[in-house]
């Protein structure tokens, strides 16, 4: 069975390019309903289910946005000094009583409110002060220096809408607003495992033919980092009954579930027979290297994600298609752009075209303009190069070798890994 996503049932087994299958990842998928209310401080990081509406203007009052003079603009000269008599000070929190009458000035800190009577700031630095008196130049402009009340916000106005991640200056603006909680998006759940028979957990000596599962901490920490909940399956053997009782649980216990390994045509890929016999399959192969092999489905209300087993085709896929689709779940609304900056290349590539390909790249200045070099090892199961790396080459289907001096395409790990 497959999914009505625009793609009959003999496309699920076409290969998909990178555009095609984000489409239908994004288009397919939805957002949960789920939300509740935190206090202000714990919504670092979460999603708003409702916008966050200004119950007062901001400022709250007319006020001065430097340090100076109150002074009212009619008593100022378009074209020589003014002398004025200094009748007060106000500070922030604390204002002058009074009235700024005819030929008075008042010191004024910034964010004091502004004096009655007064309509403009005089900053201190052109201002003489001499005893009581302030003169000031002419050409000072009505209501120069002045934070109008509602200038920021006015009241009633939309300050953060709905589907917006907060982060630190979110969280400053809902404070400005005095606002104690706010409503936010529960929480995704995601469920995980790695598959194969050669996969050893970390902490003993390894058997022949042995290795480490590496997958299963890097999504730990992309997941992580993402805010989920997470559930760790651990390794499942390549044992068609063990992986269905995975599959089962995990559905059972998750929004979304993600499994490393067992998708491509290998004798012991079972994920991608399971995902289809027990749910719906949407398509797993792409255009791409790495990371051609990866399954799109659900079991039920459960998202279904079956990434390569190779550790950086598992970041790649990861990271050009399931991060997304998770934010869109969780209900981040619009999501990010990830922009592509050309560059010039230092380092040959060798690339056959019809597919894209992200090589794992050193972005570095050099002589004030930037440049990349290609990591020095580029094969799909050696994850050393994505920690030596800080962004993607990304090479289109229609592109063929690159040589030095070449212009590519880079995206920055910066907001993405």
């Amino acid at each position: 069975m497959n999914l009505d996503n625009g793609c009959g049932a003999s496309d699920a087994r076409k290969s998909l390019s990178v555009e095609e299958a984000r489409r239908i990842i994004l288009e397919t998928l939805s957002p949960l309903s789920g939300w509740e209310r935190v206090a202000t401080r714990a919504a670092l990081g979460r999603i708003l289910t409702e916008d966050v509406v200004a119950p007062c203007n901001v400022p709250a009052h007319d006020n001065s946005a430097m340090d100076g003079y109150a002074v009212r603009a009619d008593d100022l000269s378009a074209d020589s000094e003014s002398t004025l008599q200094v009748v007060g000070t106000a500070f922030a929190g604390r204002g002058f009583s009074g009235i700024v009458g005819k030929g008075q000035a008042v010191r004024i800190m910034t964010g004091g409110v502004m004096p009655m009577g007064a309509d403009t700031i005089v900053v201190q630095e052109v201002a003489r002060l001499e005893g009581d008196r302030v003169s000031v130049p002419g050409g000072i402009r009505r209501g120069q220096n002045v934070r109008r009340a509602g200038e920021d916000l006015a009241e009633g106005a939309v300050a953060i809408a709905r589907g917006k991640l907060v982060g630190p200056a979110e969280l400053g603006l809902i404070a400005s607003l005095g606002i104690p909680e706010v409503s936010v998006a529960r929480r995704l759940r995601v469920a995980f495992f790695s598959t194969g028979d050669e996969l050893a957990s970390i902490g003993r000596p390894l058997a022949p033919g042995e290795v480490y599962d590496s997958n299963r901490y890097t999504l730990h920490g992309a997941l992580t980092r993402l805010g989920c909940e997470l559930l760790d399956m651990g390794v499942i053997p390549d044992r068609p009954e063990a992986l269905e009782a995975a599959f089962r649980d995990a559905a059972a216990a998750s929004d979304v579930v993600l499994t490393t390994g067992g998708v491509s045509v290998g004798e012991a890929d079972f994920i991608r027979e399971l995902m289809e016999r027990l749910g719906e399959v949407s398509f797993w192969k792409i255009d791409i290297k790495p990371g051609r092999p990866m399954a799109f489905g659900r079991i039920g209300n459960t998202w279904m994600f079956g990434l390569p087993g190779n550790p950086v085709a598992v970041m790649v896929t990861y990271y050009q298609f399931v991060m997304d689709a998770l934010l869109k779940i969780a209900g981040l609304d619009p999501l990010p752009q990830r922009p592509m900056v050309p560059v010039v290349c230092t380092t040959p590539i060798r690339k056959l075209s019809g597919r894209r390909e992200y090589l794992r790249g050193q972005l570095f200045a050099e002589d004030g303009v930037w440049k990349v070099r290609s990591a020095s090892a580029q094969g799909s199961g050696i994850l050393r190069s994505m920690s030596e790396a800080n962004c993607f080459i990304v090479l289109n289907e229609s592109r063929g070798d690159v040589a030095p001096g070449d212009t590519v395409d880079v995206q920055l790990f910066d907001g993405l890994v």
